[in-house]
């Protein structure tokens, strides 16, 4: 505004940082405000590449999203899907398969408002409200239910969301929950911060995240702990990998790096 102040829509809470906006703000987007940016700013301060590694997670989203789709998946779960951006789930999904469908899942309002306003431009993507910590408001919600076939295969989207829940939220029996939820042929995809790269820094970076998530406990996880979530699960070569290094591409522009703090893999049910 002209005057210097932030336009905030009604019903969004400035007073308290959120995930969503920060990881906006990481990727060059316009749509957070000063507390977000405060926020990013401390961690950034301990970590300056974190704005890299959120681009390259961001990359290997569009690549493991393609990869599902030339797979025959028609059906995308993207849970904390974050602000909508650039390649978004829907946007790949429909490059490789037109007929895909995509259910958007956040509990963030700004984020439940610009996607409502931007993804629902025709009946093959939903935006609905629905929190992780609680797995049963995803899978019995109405609008899910009546959008995606669970007879049919599926691809549950998880990405740079579980590494914010600590073991007290219960994050390995919300994932097997999902899993299995889904019918053999289903996919799942995920990111996640490991803990053996820069362990003081994460240790501070957690702290910080705490301080307004106001959740206590321990999120810090090994590569071991991350291919936990994939019990009972087949991953797809190259396997559980730094995010840059599962099947790169050139033209997504974001190089190969070998200290880039977040893993990824897909699986598949059998």
């Amino acid at each position: 505004m002209a005057d210097g102040t932030e336009r905030v829509p009604s019903g969004i809470d400035t007073t308290s940082p959120s995930i969503a906006r920060m990881y906006d703000y990481y990727l060059g987007g316009k749509d957070n405000y000063a507390v977000d940016r405060a926020a990013a700013d401390k961690l950034l301060a301990l970590a300056p590449e974190i704005a890299e590694i959120s681009r390259r997670n961001r990359a290997f989203l569009g690549r493991a999203v393609r990869f599902l789709a030339e797979r025959g998946i028609r059906q995308f779960v993207d849970i904390g899907t974050g602000l909508p951006t650039q390649n978004n789930v829907h946007q790949v999904a429909r490059t490789h398969a037109p007929g895909a469908r995509v259910a958007y899942v956040d509990n963030d309002p700004i984020v439940l408002a610009h996607a409502r306003a931007l993804l629902t431009e025709n009946g093959q993507t939903i935006v609905v409200n629905a929190d992780l910590l609680d797995p049963d408001t995803i899978l019995d919600n109405p609008a899910i239910r009546s959008y995606i076939d669970f007879d049919r295969p599926v691809a549950i989207l998880l990405f740079a969301i579980l590494h914010f829940f600590a073991d007290d939220d219960r994050p390995y029996e919300i994932v097997a929950r999902l899993r299995d939820a889904i019918p053999p042929g289903s996919y799942l995809a995920l990111s996640h911060v490991v803990s053996e790269d820069h362990p003081e820094a994460i240790d501070a970076a957690q702290d910080v995240y705490r301080s307004f998530l106001k959740r206590s406990g321990d999120a810090r996880r090994t590569r071991a702990d991350i291919l936990g979530f994939f019990d009972g699960l087949e991953l797809v070569d190259p396997g559980l990998v730094y995010v840059s290094r599962w099947r790169p591409d050139e033209s997504d522009g974001v190089p190969v790096a070998e200290d880039a703090w977040i893993v990824g893999g897909v699986a598949r049910k059998n």
